[in-house]
């Protein structure tokens, strides 16, 4: 049997039950969000284009096949807050070059508390053995983890988003959100400046420095 085959049917999923981790309200977010580029986003947005190569994107295509805006929406993001979460998000976010770029598509970095307590599936637990699975799940190929996702979605209209454990960052956990975290976003930051504002100079090359990416 394959560690990570497709997913079962979001009836399926219904009769096993979820595993959900109940986080307090006041749990400390930390996020990098591109404020240019073709999707430009806010700090408190959801990214309702989709799906792109994003691991647990759960956006419908389009009749034609393609990604298009739509209702779903996704927003990823790291704990614990401070300079662990900067290095997870970086870790992330610029994987494919392993460069820390700081000003192409002019990168934002935020820390929040939520607003509300957030209902979270816990995939860092044994729920993706139960479900036909494994911790594969956030490792495997992303276009059947985006596919595992929306059937997630579909199955489970309480959950928030998903908690699991990053394959770029010695195992840290993150969190996909979806759009119906939106009420969980509190009215502002308690942190947010660009990559390139001084203030973040030192802790991005602590950063870096921990993951062994290059800044620029």
């Amino acid at each position: 049997m394959p560690k990570f085959p497709e997913p079962p049917s979001a009836a399926d999923l219904q009769s096993l039950g979820p595993e959900c981790r109940i986080v307090p309200a006041g749990f400390r977010l930390g996020r990098i969000f591109m404020r240019g580029g073709p999707h430009p986003a806010d700090w408190n947005g959801f990214r309702h284009w989709g799906p792109t190569q994003s691991r647990f994107d759960h956006h419908e295509l389009s009749a034609s096949g393609t990604p298009c805006d739509q209702t779903r929406g996704i927003q990823y993001s790291a704990g614990p807050d401070g300079a662990g979460a900067l290095a997870t998000c970086a870790a992330e976010v610029f994987q494919l070059t392993r460069v820390i770029n700081r000003k192409a598509g002019a990168p934002w970095f935020c820390v929040f508390g939520t607003a509300r307590s957030l209902t979270l599936l816990d995939l860092t637990g044994r729920w993706p053995t139960r479900a036909g699975a494994s911790a594969a799940i956030a490792t495997g190929p992303r276009a059947r983890a985006r596919r595992w996702s929306a059937a997630i979605y579909d199955a489970y209209h309480a959950i928030d988003g998903l908690i699991y454990r990053s394959s770029m960052a010695g195992d840290a956990e993150v969190v996909a959100l979806f759009e119906r975290a939106g009420t969980a976003m509190p009215p502002r930051p308690d942190f947010h400046r660009a990559l390139d504002d001084p203030a973040l100079q030192r802790p991005l090359l602590d950063a870096a420095a921990a993951i062994g990416y290059d800044l620029l």
